[in-house]
């Protein structure tokens, strides 16, 4: 069973930044779709930024492109989101998620493992 542990949230001024990471554990497969997640109260959770762990292939939100860089770490199972130039609007609970042995890109339904969350906060 995969766990995924994220960490790096807080709380920066507008134009700030932050890195996301999300650690995991238990993968079946030696290449995972890896996906950041955000929510916010009463809206539906959306995709942020996805990579396929075997062939390094991303996809991010129109609305993060050139703003938020994903990475991976394979050899220490983590997958990190450097999130630059932060606007207020993003801010948002996120998570970390992965689905095994293929790509799925930035669709929710096909991510079988989650993360708790962490908080990002931007202010204005």
């Amino acid at each position: 069973q995969v766990h995924l542990v994220e960490s790096g949230g807080g709380s920066v001024p507008a134009g700030g930044s932050l890195t996301l990471s999300c650690a995991g554990s238990g993968y079946s497969y030696g290449s995972n779709s890896m996906g950041w997640f955000r929510q916010v109260p009463g809206k539906e959770r959306e995709g942020v930024a996805a990579l396929y762990t075997g062939d390094g292939r991303t996809r991010y939100a129109e609305s993060v492109k050139g703003r938020f860089t994903i990475s991976t770490d394979n050899a220490k199972n983590t997958v990190y989101l450097q999130m630059n130039s932060l606007k207020p609007e993003d801010t948002a609970m996120y998570y970390c998620a992965a689905e095994g042995g293929r790509w799925v890109g930035l669709d929710r339904r096909y991510y079988e493992a989650w993360g708790q969350g962490t908080q990002v906060t931007v202010s204005s």
